[in-house]
C-alpha cells in the first residue's frame, strides 16, 4: 500500500494510511507511527524538487513496507548487516509486488469523498517485451540510487536524534556500491547546517518581536511559539496537536516543594516523557502571552487552555468561529518558516547575504538544535542538565553540540605547562 500522497496532499493526512500505521504500531513495530511522521517531515523538505520528491516517496514506501511487513523491525534497529537483506529483497521482489504499468499512488474515491491509496499500485515496475512480462531485474544504477536516498534519509534521522547510525552510507563506502546517484541531489557526506549562529538567531528573535508589536492579535502567538521552541528545545511535534495529544497551558507546572517551574512533555520521541526546566525569560514570555489572551498571570494546576489557540475565523469552513482549537504540525511549521523568511530578508537587506542564504535553509527543527547549542556554548549550562532537558538518552549525543574553533583550541593550549609542579617552583 502506498504511504505518501502527492506533495499537495501530504500534510492533510490520510485515514486509510493512519489506520494501517495504527495497526502496525500495535502489532508489529512499536515506533511505526513515529518513523512515518519523521519520513513525512523529511519529504516536505523536498517539496521544491518534484523529481526528487517522487523518487524519495517511492523508495521510502518500499523500504518502510519491507521494514514493517517483511522484517517487522524498527528502523533504528537496522544495521549494515541487516540492510543487505533489503538490497536482496529489491533484487528479487515477490511477484505480487511487481507491476508492469505505471499508475497513480493515490486516487480520489467518489464513494468515500476522499483520496485513498490505489490498490493497483506496486513498488516495483517490470518490463514487457512484445507484450510478454519479463523477469524483474534491477540495474546497478537503480541500486545506487536506492542506497543514496536511504543514506540521505538516515542522515536526516541522525540529525533528528532518532538514530546514531547510517547503515546505507556504510554499505556505499564498504560495499560494491560506492557512489550515490548522479541524477539526484544527495548530501549524505556533507555537514549540513544545523543551528543558527548567535547573529542569525538575533534576526529571528527581533523579527518575531516586531511582528508581535505591529500586529499582536496575529503574532503574539508567533513570538511565544519561537520562545518556547528555543527555550525548551522542542521538536515541532511536541508543540503541535495530533491525534491523542492536545498541548495545554497546564503543561507549565510549578514544583510545590522547590517553587521552580517546568514544562512537561507527556509524550516525546519513542513515547518518552520529560520535564524541561523553565528559564526566567521564558516565564516572562509566558506571562506576556497569557496577558494578551486575557488569562491569569500564570497557569493554574492542570489548566486545560490550549497552548496555541487558533485565531477566530469568520465563515470559512469547519474552523469558522473556533477559538479553542490547537494548531497542528503544518500550521506551526508555516508560522515558523514565515518568520525565518522575513528574518533572512532582513539579514540580506543589512548586507549579510551568506547569513541570509544559510537562514533560508533552516527548518523548525533547527530551533531545537540552536537552543541546545547556545545553552552549551554561550550560556555554559552543564552538559548533564542540557541532556536531561533535551531528552537525550546518551551524554554523547549532547556532547556533539560542543563547538570549538581552531583558534579557541590554540588559545586554550598555548600556555598549558608540561609539568605543573616544576612551573610552580619557578
Amino acid at each position: 500500500m502506498p504511504l505518501f500522497d502527492a506533495i499537495d496532499h501530504l500534510e492533510d493526512g490520510n485515514p486509510t494510511v493512519n489506520q494501517y500505521l495504527a495497526n502496525v504500531t500495535l502489532n508489529r513495530v512499536s515506533d511505526a507511527a513515529l518513523i512515518y511522521e519523521l519520513a513525512v517531515d523529511w519529504l516536505l523538505e523536498q517539496r521544491f524538487s518534484e523529481n526528487n520528491y517522487k523518487a524519495y516517496r517511492s523508495e521510502l514506501t518500499t523500504f518502510l513496507y519491507w521494514t514493517f511487513e517483511e522484517e517487522q523491525i524498527a528502523v533504528s534497529d537496522i544495521t549494515r548487516r541487516i540492510l543487505p537483506r533489503y538490497i536482496d529483497y529489491c533484487c528479487r521482489p515477490p511477484a505480487e509486488l511487481v507491476a508492469y504499468r505505471n499508475v497513480a499512488q493515490f486516487v480520489f474515491s467518489k464513494e468515500l469523498g476522499e483520496r485513498v491509496p490505489n490498490h493497483m499500485w506496486r513498488p516495483f515496475l517490470g518490463k514487457k517485451h512484445d507484450g510478454v512480462e519479463l523477469t524483474y531485474k534491477i540495474t546497478d544504477k537503480a541500486l545506487k540510487t536506492k542506497l543514496a536516498i536511504l543514506s540521505s534519509f538516515f542522515s536526516y534521522l541522525i540529525n533528528e536524534e532518532y538514530t546514531e547510525r547510517n547503515p546505507a552510507m556504510m554499505l556505499m563506502k564498504l560495499g560494491r556500491y560506492k557512489s550515490g546517484s548522479q541524477s539526484l541531489t544527495m548530501r549524505e557526506d556533507d555537514e549540513s547546517i544545523r543551528s543558527f549562529t548567535e547573529l542569525q538567531w538575533s534576526y529571528v528573535v527581533s523579527t518575531a518581536e516586531s511582528l508581535a508589536q505591529n500586529d499582536p492579535d496575529q503574532h503574539e502567538r508567533t513570538l511565544f511559539l519561537i520562545n518556547l521552541m528555543y527555550s525548551c528545545y522542542l521538536r515541532i511535534s511536541e508543540a503541535a496537536a495530533r491525534p491523542g495529544f492536545s498541548p495545554v497551558m497546564g503543561q507549565f507546572r510549578r514544583d510545590t516543594k522547590t517553587g521552580v517551574w517546568g514544562f512537561h512533555i507527556p509524550r516525546s520521541k519513542g513515547g518518552k516523557k520529560r520535564t524541561v526546566a523553565v528559564s526566567n525569560q521564558l516565564l516572562k514570555a509566558l506571562q506576556r502571552y497569557r496577558h494578551h489572551l486575557g488569562l491569569s498571570v500564570l497557569p493554574a494546576p492542570n489548566e486545560e487552555t490550549p497552548l496555541f489557540i487558533r485565531h477566530r475565523v469568520a465563515g470559512r469552513g469547519r474552523d469558522a468561529g473556533l477559538l479553542n482549537a490547537n494548531l497542528g504540525i503544518r500550521q506551526l511549521r508555516e508560522e515558523i518558516v514565515r518568520v525565518f523568511e522575513l528574518a533572512s530578508a532582513e539579514a540580506a537587506a543589512d548586507g549579510l547575504q551568506q547569513d541570509a542564504q544559510e537562514m533560508r535553509q533552516m527548518t523548525p527543527h533547527s530551533i531545537r538544535h540552536t537552543g541546545i547549542s547556545h545553552d552549551i556554548n554561550l550560556n555554559n549550562r552543564p552538559l548533564s542538565h542540557v541532556q536531561a532537558d533535551a531528552g537525550h538518552d546518551s551524554i554523547d549525543t549532547t556532547s556533539q553540540y560542543l563547538h570549538t574553533t581552531r583558534v579557541e583550541r590554540h588559545e586554550s593550549a598555548a600556555n598549558k605547562p608540561l609539568d605543573h609542579l616544576a612551573d610552580a617552583y619557578k
